[in-house]
C-alpha cells in the first residue's frame, strides 16, 4: 500500500517513521520545508518525495498532517487527483471545518474521508522531534461521516493499530471539538499564561513535578495553536471563562482570609478529580 503523508512535522514525521518501522507500506512524503523533507529521506522515513501532485492518484491512503487552513486548501486544490476509493485522513486538532470540506469532496470525487486526531505529541514541533514510537499506547480519535462503510473504518483502525495506538475511538466533529477545547486547548492556554509570572524566572531549586507538569506545554507552536484556538473559539471561550470564575473563587477566599471557604473549594476540586477518574476508568 502506498501512503502519502502531506506535512512532515512532529505528527506527520512520526507517522512516516512509525509506518516504515512497524509496517511494510511505502511512504510518499511532502512538506513545504525542504529541510524537513531532506531529514525524512535521510533517516528513511519516506521512500519517495512528492514533487508532482498528479501522482497523488497513485496513493491508496493520504494522511494530511498540517495546520487547519492548509489542510482544507489541500483538499480543495487536490481532491480531483485522489484515487477512487482511496482513504484520506487528516491529523489535525480541530474537526468541524476540515470534516465539512473533506466529506463534501469525498462525495464528489468518490474517495473516503475521515477526520482524525492522534492524542499524542510533545511540546516541541518539527520533523527533528518526530519518532516512530510517539503513538505507542496513545488513543486515535476518528470522525467518519454518518453511514461510512464499516470496511473503511476497519481499514483505518487496522493501520493505526499496527503503528502502536492503544485504542481507536469514533465520534462526531461537534463532540470532538467541544471536548478537545477542555482536554487540550484550555490546558495549553493555562500553561502558557502560568509561566508569564515573574516568579517563573526564579523557580530553580524550588520546583518539582507539579511545576514541570503544568509548564510543559507552554512551549508551543504559536502559529498552529492560534489557528486551532480561533477555529474552535465558540467552544474554548466558555472553558476559559469558567476557569477564570473558579480561579476568582480561590482568590476571593484568600483575600477574605476565609479558611473554611478555601478548604471547601479544595475539597470540591479533589472530589471532582476522584469522580472524573471513576467515570473514565
Amino acid at each position: 500500500m502506498k501512503i502519502l503523508i502531506y506535512g512532515l512535522g512532529l505528527i506527520g514525521g512520526s507517522m512516516a517513521r512509525a509506518i516504515k518501522f512497524y509496517t511494510d507500506n511505502e511512504v510518499v512524503g511532502y512538506d513545504i520545508d525542504p529541510d524537513s523533507v531532506k531529514k525524512a529521506v535521510l533517516v528513511g522515513a519516506v521512500d519517495e518525495v512528492l514533487t508532482d501532485f498528479s501522482k497523488i492518484s497513485e496513493c491508496d491512503v493520504v494522511l494530511i498532517a498540517t495546520y487547519p487552513s492548509p489542510s482544507i486548501d489541500f483538499i480543495n486544490q487536490h481532491a480531483a487527483k485522489i484515487k477512487h476509493d482511496a482513504l484520506v485522513i487528516d491529523l489535525g486538532g480541530i474537526k468541524r471545518n476540515i470534516c465539512k470540506a473533506g466529506f463534501t469532496a469525498a462525495d464528489r470525487y468518490s474517495f473516503h474521508f475521515i477526520g482524525g486526531h492522534p492524542m499524542a505529541g510533545t511540546q516541541f514541533s518539527g520533523f527533528t522531534y518526530s519518532k516512530e514510537n510517539l503513538f505507542r499506547g496513545a488513543t486515535m480519535v476518528l470522525v467518519p461521516k454518518a453511514g461510512e462503510d464499516i470496511k473503511v473504518l476497519e481499514h483505518a483502525k487496522q493501520l493505526f493499530d499496527k503503528i502502536g495506538f492503544d485504542a481507536v475511538n469514533f465520534t462526531n466533529a461537534d463532540a470532538h471539538d467541544e471536548i478537545i477545547a477542555y482536554t487540550s486547548q484550555l490546558a495549553h492556554i493555562l500553561s502558557n499564561a502560568y509561566v508569564k509570572s515573574p516568579t517563573a524566572q526564579r523557580h530553580r531549586g524550588f520546583s518539582a513535578g507539579s511545576f514541570r507538569d503544568l509548564t510543559r506545554v507552554a512551549h508551543l507552536n504559536e502559529d498552529m495553536w492560534t489557528e486551532l484556538f480561533m477555529e474552535n473559539r465558540d467552544n474554548l471561550i466558555p472553558e476559559v471563562d469558567r476557569l477564570i470564575h473558579y480561579l476568582t473563587e480561590y482568590s476571593d477566599a484568600l483575600k477574605a482570609e476565609d479558611s473554611e471557604k478555601l478548604k471547601q473549594l479544595l475539597r470540591d476540586g479533589k472530589l471532582k478529580k476522584l469522580e472524573t477518574e471513576r467515570q473514565n476508568s
